[in-house]
Order: C-alpha cells, then sequence, then structure tokens
C-alpha cells in the first residue's frame, strides 16, 4: 500500500506535479457552470461561454497529446465542455438564436407552390389556358 502510494506521490502526473494540481484548480470551472445552471439565461455571457467552449477544446486535445498523457486534465475539461455547452444552448435559446417553435406552413401555401412547381418544372399544368405555353 505504502509502495504504491509512493509511487503514485512520484509519478510524472503525480502531485508533485503541475499534471496534477492544473486540473484540480480547473474543477472550479466545471463546479461554476454547474452553480449557473439555475440563474436566468439573461445573465449568461455569450462570448465568455464561447471563450470557455474554445479553451476546454483546445485543452482537451493538449492533455490527450502530451506525453505522458494526462487524464486528470481531459475529463476536466470534457467535462467543462459539456457544461460550457448547455449553457451557450440556454444563451442561444433566451436570446431567440434557437427557436423552440418553427412556424408552420398554412396548407393553401402549400398547395400553391406545390402547383407553381409543378407548373414552372412541366410535370402537370392545373390550367387549362395556359397548356400552349408549358408544353
Amino acid at each position: 500500500m505504502a509502495s504504491s502510494f509512493r509511487a503514485f506521490l512520484n509519478s510524472p502526473v503525480g502531485p508533485k506535479t503541475t499534471h496534477f494540481w492544473g486540473p484540480i484548480a480547473n474543477w472550479g470551472f466545471v463546479a461554476a457552470g454547474l452553480a449557473d445552471m439555475n440563474k436566468p439565461p439573461e445573465m449568461i455571457s455569450g462570448n465568455m461561454t464561447a471563450a470557455m467552449c474554445v479553451y476546454s477544446a483546445l485543452f482537451m486535445r493538449f492533455a490527450w497529446m502530451v506525453q505522458p498523457r494526462n487524464y486528470l486534465l481531459l475529463a476536466c475539461h470534457a467535462s467543462n465542455e459539456t457544461v460550457q455547452l448547455y449553457q451557450l444552448s440556454r444563451w442561444a435559446k433566451g436570446n431567440g438564436y434557437l427557436s423552440e417553435k418553427k412556424e408552420k406552413l398554412h396548407p393553401s401555401k402549400l398547395m400553391l407552390i406545390l402547383l407553381l412547381y409543378a407548373h414552372v418544372n412541366k410535370i402537370l399544368c392545373p390550367w387549362e389556358s395556359c397548356k400552349a405555353f408549358c408544353f
């Protein structure tokens, strides 16, 4: 037991290195994002949330590419990316960028569009008087 703890203590990603304390400090971003889920979307900064998304995406790649791989940093930034993307979607919905209801096309307008499409593409001509011009 003591030898495995000593091995962890002296490992390249152990608590004697920044590979350990950096991710531990970054969990604060995740905690702050989780705490902000109860706030109204009007209080969310779209620019800052987007910057946090880019930041976490870049550092996820860094955590994967650095040798030795830093799985603690990868988990931290993957969690932060998830939280920040959710916050960004709340901000976008709150500002009307992602509308929740779609405008439906009235059936009469849809029929007119289909008839015009058929007429222009010479699929069928519903107007007897224009047969000379259609074909």
